[in-house]
């Protein structure tokens, strides 16, 4: 709860600078009971960092989150400063709000703020008042109580005995372990008891374990309720988190084409095992199955408190082996794989689990016997749910779960492998921690009867570059041990007792494939040039600054695709000009001259932020978002184009705007850029739109004559044209951007460009796709923009072909009926 009195109002303030300023301000905090003394040292820093002038002759200084165990109370204060003080060269500040929040309760502060902003003969007023009762007013929008009055101006927590808000879960596999621990580490920050409720069923939200029992999907609603001292903040905080999309690992956990296309088919063998790709790659090898010796679960009775300590230290010590897994995987593959076993952590530490472990040891149960009761119960709750990705972290749970038995027991029962020459592994299923310990120089591949490819075991082999296929069936461990085998991971198949010649063939490709790769990054700064001279651009999707010098090292030729939405997340308040003219001044130089596209602001949809306080909407990728928002709320639009103008002065860049349906968004969007261009008397840069909205495919021809080029984005223009949510977890393996109704579209737009010899690029998804390249090239795009990864082997894959073929390809994939047969060209 925020109040806003009297008491928290200096009027006629008369501060010599910034800095006094501030501390003015923190004085005023400490005086009210709101913070320690030295937040305001923290609050110095903050502005050391970004600057916190809003506009209009307001500030907001406040301190940096590192320091929130100094914030007593959160609150503000208002200084008023008549004859202004100057914050930065060019800014004057008349009114200095001084905001102590541990969390995101001072929203509601800051949204009136800025329609206080937009009212500049309001701003004046209250820059002269003698009244603090304006002041209040003015930024709680409520009428004020006598100054002797406890009773607060604004309040922000929720009215009622049990304050709960409701929202639909936005990560694309929903709510799965990652975001749950995230959720979970959140909700453990207050004291006030959280649930989740999903349909009639209802979970603990400080209990990894019982959230992933609900089984949430994606794009599910849920409530969340909070009972205690804290629930409101609780609930504040927990919003926020869910709002920003928590852990997200979609790109780990959904598997993409391969840059490189590889289909080949032995000609004679003994069997053929059908799996699912899990990890691209090809191992030809010895066959050896692979399992952890049996755990014999005893209930031998005994003292409790004996049991209780027991299971105390064997907890422990699973934790000490999970610490130090988390650091051997992120020193070997990176902090996001490593994150699987922070999970395990979090697993591990679930009250619930240990709860019930302890009640069954105090009726004298063993302490193995008793936790694996209760392990196993949660397992097998968890493989009931419908959610494959969901019910697949019971796989999860289990390794935690063994990893504690392993200690109660003794002995030692993993990893019971032992070859003397690099084997192909055939098992029931794997674990995470099983895969983090193989070794890519011992294990060639592996093969599971159970699993899929959104498993974490999954995930670390794609990571570790070890070949893998899952969920191929009980015969799997049928075949005979020492067999000899070709796994294929790209297609995910098993070839048993393949002939001499296909060994041959195989060991051929697999050098080949090594060979290629190589010749890719030995040819990574040459240009993606046909064999018939064609040239195409070959360049980079990239969210930060520091993505920009690893892209240029990576052969990039230019930034297709800037997201600027980094800029904006994870915050309580939108960047400042300053901040982002930094972000962007820094890409340019970083790409030494070459062009960087800088995509305008791109959120709505799947990419939600609090402080915007955006509407509820029941389709939110058909509402608000991208251009629409930018133009619905110029005071996020004006400062992102100043910005971008201002770093123009430092290298070549070109402005793009997101979700242009029709001709009104683009003169809309034009207009302010030039108005802001003027404005700043800055060089002109093109302006261009995303074509990711099927009306902008169609209306190509009118827009090419307006616009300076296009980029296509084909992963929304794919779902908006197909109708199919490409997060969806049923719809998303047909939402294919290699669809001829998507590739008409994208053959429309490149048609439009080239008649008005404007400029055409693709940064969706398919440029990437050893396929779709191609036929985009062939379709007349000019530029693919890429992750970074896929630079080289795309540049490569394009030197291998004439124009005139791909122009061929191109048409006749226009003519197929279905993506199955564009797949099949």
């Amino acid at each position: 709860m925020i109040e806003l009195q009297q008491r928290h109002i200096q009027l006629k303030s008369q501060p010599a600078n910034k800095q006094a300023a501030i501390q003015q301000a923190g004085q005023l905090l400490v005086a009210n009971g709101q913070i320690e003394s030295g937040y305001i040292q923290s609050m110095l820093q903050r502005e050391a960092l970004s600057n916190t002038y809003l506009g209009n002759g307001i500030a907001i200084p406040h301190g940096l989150p590192e320091a929130r165990d100094l914030i007593r109370q959160t609150g503000i204060v208002v200084l008023q400063v008549p004859n202004g003080v100057q914050w930065n060269p060019g800014e004057t500040v008349h009114l200095i709000v001084g905001i102590a929040a541990r969390s995101d309760e001072h929203i509601a502060i800051l949204r009136q703020l800025t329609r206080v902003l937009g009212d500049k003969t309001l701003v004046d007023q209250l820059t002269h008042t003698t009244n603090p009762d304006d002041l209040i007013r003015a930024l709680t929008g409520a009428e004020t109580a006598p100054a002797a009055s406890a009773a607060p101006a604004i309040s922000v927590a929720v009215a009622s005995d049990q304050p709960f808000f409701e929202t639909k879960v936005l990560n694309p596999t929903g709510f799965h372990a990652r975001p749950a621990t995230t959720f979970v580490d959140c909700a453990k920050r207050f004291q006030a008891e959280v649930r989740i409720r999903y349909g009639s069923r209802e979970a603990n939200g400080k209990s990894l374990i019982s959230i992933l029992q609900l089984g949430i999907p994606h794009g599910a609603t849920i409530q969340v309720t909070a009972q205690g001292a804290d629930a409101a903040a609780a609930l504040r905080g927990l919003q926020q988190a869910l709002a920003q999309g928590l852990a997200d690992e979609t790109a780990e956990t959904l598997p993409t084409r391969a840059a490189v296309d590889v289909r080949w088919t032995p000609k004679a063998v003994e069997q053929t095992i059908n799996g699912i790709s899990a990890a691209p790659g090809l191992a030809i090898g010895l066959l050896r199955r692979y399992s952890h010796s049996e755990l014999v679960i005893e209930d031998r009775p005994s003292d409790p408190m004996v049991e209780v300590n027991r299971f105390e230290l064997a907890l422990a010590a699973a934790q000490a082996e999970l610490s130090t897994l988390y650091d051997e995987v992120q020193a070997r593959i990176g902090s996001g794989k490593a994150a699987i076993f922070r999970v395990h952590s979090e697993m591990l530490s679930d009250t619930s689990l240990v709860q019930q472990t302890v009640s069954l040891l105090f009726e004298k149960h063993s302490a193995e016997w008793a936790w694996h009761q209760v392990i196993s119960g949660r397992v097998a709750q968890i493989e009931k749910l419908d959610d494959q990705v969901l019910a697949g972290r019971a796989v999860d749970l289990s390794d935690v779960g063994q990893r504690v038995l392993r200690q109660l027991i003794g002995g030692d029962h993993q990893r019971p492998l032992n070859a003397a020459t690099p084997v192909i592994i055939l098992a029931d299923d794997l674990t995470p921690s099983d895969t983090a310990a193989f070794d890519p120089d011992t294990i060639l591949g592996f093969g599971t009867v159970r699993g899929g490819p959104t498993s974490h075991t999954a995930i670390l082999a794609r990571s570790l570059g070890i070949p893998a296929i899952v969920g191929a069936g009980e015969g799997l461990l049928n075949l005979p041990e020492e067999a000899i085998a070709i796994l294929d991971g790209y297609n995910g198949k098993l070839y048993l007792n393949p002939s001499s010649a296909d060994i041959e063939a195989a060991t051929n490709l697999q050098a080949e494939l090594a060979e290629q790769h190589e010749r890719a990054q030995a040819t990574r700064f040459e240009p993606a040039q046909t064999s018939d001279g064609h040239r195409i651009e070959i360049a980079a999707n990239i969210n930060r600054v520091a993505d920009a010098s690893v892209a240029a090292a990576a052969g990039a030729e230019g930034v297709g695709l800037m997201r600027t939405e980094f800029l904006f997340l994870e915050r309580d308040s939108a960047p400042s000009e300053e901040e982002q003219f930094e972000a962007y001044r820094d890409m340019v130089q970083a790409m030494a001259g070459h062009s960087v596209i800088i995509r305008t602001l791109d959120i709505g949809g799947d990419k939600v932020v609090p402080y915007l306080d955006l509407p509820k909407e029941d389709n939110s990728f058909l509402g608000i978002r991208g251009i629409r928002l930018c133009l619905a709320r110029p005071e996020l639009f004006i400062p992102q184009l100043r910005a971008i103008y201002r770093a123009a002065a430092f290298g070549p860049l070109k402005i793009m705007f997101p979700m242009i349906a029709t001709l009104e968004d683009w003169y809309a969007a034009r207009d302010l850029a030039e108005q802001v261009r003027r404005e700043l008397d800055a060089p002109q840069v093109p302006l261009g739109i995303m074509v990711e909205v099927p009306s902008a495919a169609v209306l190509a021809e009118q827009f090419a004559q307006e616009v300076d080029f296009f980029s296509i984005g084909t992963n929304d223009l794919t779902q908006y044209t197909l109708a199919m949510d490409r997060l969806h977890p049923q719809l998303a393996s047909q939402a294919d951007g290699l669809h001829p109704a998507v590739l008409r579209m994208i053959d429309l737009t490149a048609h439009a460009a080239n008649a008005h010899n404007k400029w055409v690029g693709v940064c969706g998804g398919i440029a990437a796709d050893a396929r779709g390249s191609l036929i985009l090239v062939g379709l007349g795009v000019h530029e693919l923009s890429v992750s970074v990864p896929a630079i080289a082997e795309l540049k490569a894959a394009i030197r291998q072909h004439s124009l005139a073929d791909l122009q061929a390809l191109a048409q006749r994939a226009l003519a197929c009926r279905s993506a199955a047969e564009v797949h099949q060209l």
